[in-house]
């Protein structure tokens, strides 16, 4: 299986470094403009290579299973958030290079007198900043994820566009119709991208509703939806994995938020478990959500789930990170599994432990050890506190740590501290594994 998907990522990676080089390497056939001096063909060479960079961010955020079934969703997030900035430093250094060599082209006289193709290239660059500055500092400017989300889209669009018509406008190397036919194609390419996710994919989701029948409070400010396929059979997830919930409108909507399934994969009917802490404008309302209330779900996604050969289950959850083991834990319970399994859980304190009852019932089900980490214990509390780390692991797991497999979800910080942790006692990084859900 392993093979398999290290075999399917290799793939991709080269399908990726295709569609970027190829149409820079297509510019050099065919006719051939006049030479120009160094920095005025590495200044051209940057802005065609950028440009494609930025059309395939489309294709990274399609949410194409297939794709992104080799490292899971939250690494081709994170890949697209990192490349889109190197992306965006290349589109920015065409001009600033060009400006350099000819500063006369920022001469009022100039700047009038300058081609259309000129003025969509300002525009595709001031799309391009404020896509930047919306994206790294969204927060600090106070904008609500949704309304961030509706301009970001709109932003790409008008930045890869723009672009394209300054590059096709200014000709320069795209004197052979082939070649403007090749980029314009190129250019359909990705807005069909946009369209397959905000059109075709919705309409599929359409048919495949599903009804909220049961909300569940849970510990620590937390609430599980229960939802059930609405005249389908519903899908097949592995335990670990998550999905996109719409809710409180259709699956057109521009914003869908993603969540860890909660419930075990083996359940029969279809019927999926999200559970949500409130942690802010949308998960807030969890808990008001009506019984009877249509969802969309799209899904499942995720790499983050068991299957590899292990003599024992490690799960360290942080938090709400406890969604995903639960599933696991559930699933393991009811396929019968008799591996060990032992749960790191790091919480506040006694009274915020999400499915704290449930776990202590499962342990007659499973060979299922819990150790709670309290950063604040009660008095008298004579277990584990403060945060996870090495000498806990030793504490409660039998070595060698290299036979066990890892699973790690919580805060960042956490997590970092945990692979930390694992490095110094020699646990290889193919031994385990981190989901870390920030698409924003």
């Amino acid at each position: 299986m392993q093979l398999r998907y290290n075999l399917r990522g290799a793939v991709w990676i080269l399908v990726y470094l295709l569609f970027i080089l190829a149409p820079l390497f297509a510019l050099l056939a065919g006719s051939h403009p006049p030479t120009r001096d160094f920095w005025t063909e590495l200044s051209a060479a940057l802005g065609y290579t950028g440009l494609a960079m930025m059309g395939l961010q489309f294709g990274l955020t399609a949410r194409f299973r297939y794709v992104t079934e080799p490292w899971g969703e939250d690494v081709i997030y994170h890949f697209h958030r990192q490349i889109s900035l190197i992306a965006v430093a290349l589109v920015m250094t065409h001009p600033v290079i060009l400006v350099a060599v000819k500063p006369e082209l920022l001469a009022p006289s100039n700047m009038l007198d300058a081609p259309l193709s000129a003025y969509f290239a300002f525009l595709s660059i001031f799309s391009v900043i404020a896509l930047v500055v919306t994206a790294l500092w969204r927060a600090a400017l106070r904008i609500k994820y949704e309304a961030w989300h509706l301009t970001h889209i709109m932003l790409a669009v008008v930045a890869v566009t723009a672009g394209i018509v300054h590059m096709v406008g200014s000709s320069f190397y795209l004197v052979d119709p082939w070649k403007r036919t090749l980029w314009i194609g190129l250019t359909i390419f990705w807005i069909g991208l946009l369209l397959y996710v905000r059109i075709a994919k919705p309409l599929f989701m359409l048919r495949r509703p599903y009804r909220v029948t049961e909300v569940r409070r849970e510990r620590g400010d937390t609430s599980t939806l229960v939802m059930q396929p609405d005249g389908h059979p519903g899908f097949r997830f592995s335990p670990g994995q998550f999905g996109w919930l719409t809710l409180w409108g259709s699956p057109f909507k521009i914003t869908a938020h993603p969540f860890s399934f909660s419930s075990s994969a083996a359940a029969a009917d279809g019927r999926v478990e999200m559970t949500i802490r409130g942690l802010g404008d949308f998960t807030n309302e969890i808990h008001k959500v009506p019984v009877g209330q249509r969802v969309y779900l799209d899904g499942p996604y995720g790499a983050f789930t068991i299957g590899n050969p292990a003599d024992m289950h490690v799960l360290i959850a942080g938090g709400i990170g406890v969604t995903p083991m639960m599933s696991m834990i559930r699933t393991l319970a009811d396929q019968g599994d008799k591996r060990p399994v032992v749960l790191y859980y790091g919480v506040q304190d006694w009274d915020s432990i999400t499915f704290r009852e449930e776990l202590e019932a499962l342990k007659a089900r499973l060979n299922l050890t819990i150790v709670y980490v309290l950063a604040k214990p009660p008095a008298g509390w004579t277990g584990e506190q403060g945060f996870i780390n090495a000498e806990m692991f030793k504490r409660h797991l039998l070595p060698p740590y290299a036979d066990h497999e890892y699973f790690i979800c919580g805060p960042n910080v956490m997590m970092d501290a945990i692979e930390k942790s694992l490095g110094e006692m020699n646990v290889p990084i193919s031994k385990y594994h981190s989901e870390r859900y920030s698409f924003a």
